[in-house]
């Protein structure tokens, strides 16, 4: 992954997601209500977006990413083995949150945005968030890759959070070939995948349930090098 709005603006947006999902579910064990807040997810990419200048990249890489966590460098890795005894460089990405999508039951999301390296070259990433038993987040799947033009900006990042009804019993089928890895979430409305070709190229996709079916809300393409 490699990840500048000003962060009162990122805060201020983050603020106003807090009432945008009222989606209420039981937790795993049926007896404590659990909320769809996408605000947390963005509250904890503007953590980990300021831990990285503060404290190192690679430091910060470590703190918010999962014992199991994957991420591509392009290559896909196990993160905490890659990332163990690594040097933070001298100046670390930028990033930005754009938008989030988030299970039903308010316990995994997908995030994605723009970077920027201190060379002046840009990006986008997508991160794949899971809450821990004690609240906090923490990602277990990053990915990302440079754009010839930077996206856009905007004060406003948007959120989506997964309907409810009629929850799926099982998980849409994998349509990748090659080196395939599926994760969901708890109630399993929102799933994500990552799919590596035999040359090489890579694919990140998270579909969301809206009631009825999956729709694909991000998909991330990068041709083999």
């Amino acid at each position: 992954m490699t990840r500048s709005a000003p962060l009162a603006s990122l805060l201020a947006a983050s603020a106003l997601l807090a009432g945008c999902a009222t989606n209420r579910v039981p937790d795993a064990l049926g007896n404590r209500p659990l909320l769809a807040n996408p605000s947390a997810v963005i509250a904890t990419e503007i953590a980990f977006a300021r831990a990285a200048q503060d404290d190192g990249q690679w430091t910060a890489f470590r703190r918010f990413a999962t014992d199991d966590a994957n991420m591509f460098v392009p290559e896909r890795v196990v993160a905490q083995s890659w990332l163990k005894g690594r040097a933070d460089p001298a100046q670390a990405v930028r990033w930005q949150p754009q938008g989030v999508v988030m299970s039903c039951d308010g316990n995994a999301a997908v995030s994605t945005g723009a970077w920027q390296r201190p060379d002046g070259s840009q990006g986008y990433f997508t991160t794949v968030w899971l809450r821990q038993g004690d609240g906090r987040w923490k990602w277990v799947l990053d990915h990302g890759d440079t754009l010839a033009a930077p996206r856009g900006s905007s004060d406003a990042i948007s959120s989506r959070v997964a309907s409810c009804k009629a929850l799926p019993a099982a998980l849409p089928a994998a349509t990748a070939t090659g080196d395939v890895k599926q994760g969901a979430s708890r109630d399993r409305s929102l799933v994500w995948s990552s799919a590596v070709a035999p040359d090489g190229a890579r694919t990140v996709t998270a579909q969301l349930w809206n009631g009825a079916a999956f729709e694909t809300v991000l998909e991330d393409t990068v041709a083999a090098e």
